[in-house]
């Protein structure tokens, strides 16, 4: 992969089939047993990891560049019932990818897919504070911090660090 940002030409975001967990599992994988931006534990088994991703969310994407997947996505409502009309995402790019602009670009679909499943709004319930490059994304494509858990993530280097809430009203 090419250093520089996706020609937008040559990205292209759709939903997941569900037999395709085998292309997003090495990125998943990959992202996970990092262990410093997702909640799940780091040695997560494959099952586990598609039932969370793709089974229990109402759709899940995948961003590809030359018909290769380099990041995924999912939506979901937040909260049912009263809270319904709020969703949340999770985004997850190749390590060979990152800094290129698919998260920005996942992001920027997953509102308009939100909007046309007739959400209101999104949020991101743990954003940890380290993710310096995620929390500016976020920032910078109009989310806001809503709420700081103190110390709430344990990263593998850092030790305890606090987690964001972050919210867009999509309206």
């Amino acid at each position: 992969m090419d250093k520089g940002a996706f020609d937008p030409q040559q990205l292209i975001i759709r939903e997941a089939h569900a037999d395709e967990f085998e292309l997003i599992w090495p990125i998943f994988s990959d992202v996970v047993q990092r262990g410093d931006t997702y909640a799940y534990e780091p040695d997560i088994g494959k099952q586990e990891a598609e039932r969370l991703w793709l089974l229990q969310t109402q759709r899940c994407y995948v961003a590809l560049v030359n018909e290769q997947v380099v990041g995924s996505y999912y939506i979901k409502t937040n909260q049912s019932g009263p809270g319904k009309h709020v969703c949340n995402c999770g985004y997850m790019v190749s390590s060979a990818a990152r800094g290129k602009g698919a998260a920005t670009a996942m992001c920027l679909h997953s509102q308009q897919q939100a909007l046309e499943l007739g959400y209101l709004a999104m949020q991101f319930n743990f954003v940890a504070a380290s993710n310096e490059v995620a929390v500016n994304l976020w920032l910078k494509l109009g989310f806001e911090k809503v709420g700081r858990l103190p110390k709430a993530f344990n990263h593998p280097k850092l030790g305890l660090v606090d987690a964001f809430v972050m919210h867009k009203s999509l309206v």
